[in-house]
């Protein structure tokens, strides 16, 4: 009885229940389209400074740089200006520690050990100068006039010194700086190189762990003219070139990456690294392990990809904010209004059938069956609402993932970081800053969003529900037969 009533009187009063259904569809339809752009802004988000600190990496750990005093010996290069080979090319180059203070490389295991902590790996930065070039000896040139001059006193006498002036000479040099990071390459999965693809030749192997290899960016490649096989000589040791890295977005960790044990004896830094990338167990505890990590390790500074979200400017932040504060609190609003609006009508729709209603109970309905016989249309009505909420909620996401507007974003500097802009999640130095990313926005739509449509809509079903079963309740027989002709 009670699905025969109510399938009878949702056919009879179709244009009503399409409003009511209309209004919950369209604030249901807002939270999938909010929820999904927000997703695709947070994925996003997660592209960029996945390219500042690797893949898997959750967090680093660093030490901070002591402040520079007037004590330091600013860079010295030495170069031999005299002798026969005065004129041949000289070369200088000066190695040194980039952005932090080292560690020691036991602090990597030490760090492993802790709670929360699935993986561990150090590595090193470095900055190289080197300054090459070459001195020309100039020529002295003797006056035309001076040459066979005597000094008075006849045969025998002192000669006086030519007179003349030495023209050409002088030095050109230039100045090279450019990135290097050890890598540990026993642990490939792990650190700034993974968020760049082997576009040409190959990766390190685990036992090439003190090997003078080298792989390049690509555009320092492109730069500097390196192809496979190519040697690049720092400090006196010739790399060779066995791959070439391609950044997946924004610019490379470094120009250059060794095995970090090269690195360590190149800036006479043995058994130090400057940056510890950590791996938690479980993504959603990455608070939890930061904590624990600053409380049993002491000096150290911890850097999550939370704390750089904040560095992140340009249209993809500005797009971030609207839809995680305009658009939130926009589809809470239009959700409330449309409750409220299906509220009121289901009530009018009450107050119309106060005769239906009335000779129902004179008949012997009990006012408990009115009450389920309203709350169940309204929930159907909801349930209606939501299934055209989640069709126009898909429609919406589809139309924003097959567009896909592109975003642009750039990653400032978190005040220390290695190198200056962009440094990230204690990295090594980068010049992201100085370039903007383009991101290309989707709006993946999650199965937790669905069910929160559902939910929203059986929501909308009981509050409209309970406004029209209030009213109902308090209908009489005697209600109905006042409005008989």
């Amino acid at each position: 009885m009670f699905f025969t009533y109510l399938r009878r009187e949702l056919r009879r009063r179709r244009k009503a229940a399409l409003v009511v259904a209309s209004g919950l569809a369209l604030g249901i339809a807002l939270v999938i389209v909010v929820s999904s752009v927000s997703s695709g802004m947070e994925k996003a988000q997660g592209k960029v400074l996945q390219s500042l600190y690797g893949l898997g990496t959750d967090m680093t750990v660093t030490k901070a740089a002591p402040a520079e005093s007037s004590t330091d010996e600013p860079p010295r290069f030495r170069f031999d200006a005299s002798g026969s080979d005065s004129d041949e090319e000289q070369s200088s180059d000066r190695v040194i520690v980039q952005g932090f203070q080292t560690l020691a490389a036991s602090t990597v295991a030490k760090v492993g050990t802790q709670k929360g902590v699935s993986d561990t790996v150090g590595g090193l930065g470095l900055q190289v100068i080197k300054v090459s070039g070459q001195f020309q000896q100039g020529e002295f040139q003797q006056d035309q006039n001076g040459g066979d001059n005597q000094q008075e006193g006849g045969p025998g006498a002192e000669q006086a010194p030519p007179q003349g002036r030495v023209e050409g000479g002088g030095a050109d040099f230039d100045v090279n700086n450019y990135s290097v990071y050890g890598t540990d390459v026993t642990k490939p999965a792990l650190g700034p190189l993974t968020s760049s693809k082997i576009t040409s030749g190959r990766t390190f192997e685990s036992s090439e762990t003190n090997a003078e290899v080298v792989v390049a960016d690509a555009s320092y490649a492109k730069e500097k003219k390196l192809a496979l096989g190519d040697t690049v000589t720092v400090k006196g040791v010739k790399f060779k070139v066995i791959g070439i890295a391609t950044p997946d977005s924004g610019d490379a960790a470094a120009n250059l990456y060794i095995p970090l044990k090269q690195a360590q004896t190149l800036s006479d830094s043995k058994d130090k690294v400057t940056t510890i990338y950590v791996q938690a167990s479980d993504s959603q505890q990455i608070s939890a392990v930061k904590s624990t990590i600053q409380k049993n390790i002491s000096g150290t500074t911890v850097t999550t990809s939370a704390d750089l979200a904040d560095t992140v400017s340009g249209s993809l932040s500005t797009a971030s904010d609207l839809a995680s504060n305009v658009g939130k609190w926009l589809s809470i609003a239009v959700l409330i209004a449309a409750f409220l609006v299906a509220g009121l009508l289901t009530s009018s729709a009450v107050s119309r059938r106060v005769r239906e209603f009335g000779t129902l109970k004179a008949l012997g309905w009990k006012s408990g069956r009115v009450t389920r016989q309203v709350v169940g249309e309204a929930v159907v009505n909801g349930l209606v609402g939501g299934a055209l909420g989640i069709a126009l909620g898909l429609t919406g996401a589809y139309v924003v993932t097959a567009i896909s507007p592109t975003l642009q974003a750039e990653v400032g500097s978190t005040g220390g970081g290695a190198g200056g802009p962009g440094g990230g999640l204690g990295g090594p130095g980068r010049q992201a800053a100085t370039k903007a990313l383009d991101v290309a926005l989707t709006a993946p739509v999650a199965l937790s969003t669905i069910t929160v449509a559902v939910g929203l809509a059986v929501a909308g079903g009981l509050i409209a529900g309970a406004f029209g079963g209030w009213r109902a309740s308090r209908l009489r027989p005697a209600d109905a037969l006042r409005r008989v002709e």
